[in-house]
């Protein structure tokens, strides 16, 4: 497995913006991933255990995406971009690093799954058992919005 760091050019109608940096984020990174969690209500009590894939702009954090083990499964999760960000392909770009290194089917609970089925996601037949949220995890969302998706990762 590489953990190699790649550019991506990013885009916007207004002008240049200095490349995007997507790496696997080290021990170091985490004060900054679980910053960026906390102002999107992404944070979840244990994350520093799980992998994270990190974007930078100029060598501040502007992207973050997990990947979190579970017994059966792997679960990609907290998924956030600065806002000034969103919109110029970053989230995508996590999305792709992350499943380049994801060995195996690899779930996901979103309520945005337009953007998700962009990516080649699809809509999972059943949930894994370890995936089965509680209702306090949907305190603030709207339910029904709420899709379980699954692609494969790298092979």
């Amino acid at each position: 497995m590489g953990s190699r760091a790649r550019e991506f050019p990013a885009t916007s109608g207004g002008g240049i913006i200095p490349p995007m940096r997507v790496r696997k984020a080290q021990k170091a990174d985490f004060p900054d991933i679980i910053r960026l969690a906390k102002k999107d209500n992404l944070d979840y009590a244990g994350m520093e255990a799980d992998s994270f894939w990190v974007a930078e702009e100029n060598g501040r954090i502007q992207g973050i995406c997990g990947l979190k083990k579970h017994p059966e499964c792997l679960e990609l999760c907290a998924l956030g971009v600065a806002e000034k960000r969103r919109g110029q392909g970053w989230g995508a770009q996590l999305v792709r690093a992350v499943l380049g290194e994801a060995p195996g089917e690899v779930y996901l609970a979103t309520v945005i799954p337009d953007f998700f089925l962009r990516l080649g996601f699809e809509k999972a037949h059943a949930v894994p058992a370890s995936m089965v949220k509680g209702e306090e995890w949907c305190i603030g969302c709207t339910p029904e919005l709420c899709a379980v998706m699954v692609k494969q990762g790298k092979k």
